[in-house]
């Protein structure tokens, strides 16, 4: 089990995502910069034991109207060979050193680590609290049907970010979070239609409300 170190960052995560979120584009803040504040999120741990993995969820009100994003992040302890690109920034741990933060789509252990938790080999933590399960975040899969392992070529667009492996089975992300009573596909902790699995969390909306929604959806492809 990861542990989660109570320590200081310079910079902090929120300020890292804070000058890397507006190259988003799913990006629903001010032109100058988002503000934010940390509203739920969790995490997974790598058995490797060598990669921090953790799903932010934070909401920016410098729209027009709040925005609340999932921001998966991993942190590394050396830099992630080929993918610059996926760099959000580096900061330093008060206990760690210096640690490169990666968009984790683009990781290959978040998102080994992501799957998992779909097929059920994984289970999701408390973001803040060692060797502790996350009863907020649920996840499945349909009976029958096999979780790929080979998600990769993460692509964002407008709502998120999608990742596909070699049969066509693809990975929806959803980057802007809707609570469930405004999303347009199903918040509930049962399968989206048409889906073979999928992951649902929890956060606080702006004015401390508790919400709920899907964070990942799982596809079947033509060849899947």
């Amino acid at each position: 089990m990861a542990v989660v170190h109570r320590t200081v960052l310079k910079p902090t995560k929120l300020e890292l995502l804070g000058a890397w979120l507006p190259s988003r584009p799913w990006y629903r803040g001010a032109e100058d910069g988002p503000r934010l504040a940390r509203a739920g999120g969790f995490r997974l741990d790598d058995p490797e034991g060598e990669v921090g993995i953790e799903f932010i969820v934070a909401t920016d009100t410098s729209g027009p109207r709040p925005a609340t994003y999932l921001l998966p992040l991993t942190y590394r302890g050396a830099p992630l060979d080929g993918a610059e690109d996926a760099l959000v920034g580096t900061m330093e741990h008060g206990v760690l050193g210096r640690r490169w933060a990666y968009d984790g789509c683009h990781d290959p252990v978040l998102v080994a680590q992501l799957t998992a938790l779909i097929a059920g080999r994984a289970q999701a933590q408390d973001q803040d609290i060692s060797d502790t399960p996350d009863p907020e975040v649920t996840a499945s899969h349909t009976d029958g049907t096999a979780v790929p392992t080979d998600l990769a070529d993460a692509d964002d667009d407008r709502d998120g970010t999608v990742l596909t492996a070699s049969d066509g089975t693809t990975l929806r992300l959803h980057r802007v979070l809707e609570p469930a009573g405004d999303a347009p596909a199903p918040a509930s902790d049962e399968t989206p239609a048409g889906a073979v699995g999928h992951v649902t969390g929890a956060w606080e909306t702006a004015d401390g409300t508790p919400a709920r929604a899907v964070f990942a959806v799982l596809r079947p492809g033509a060849g899947a």
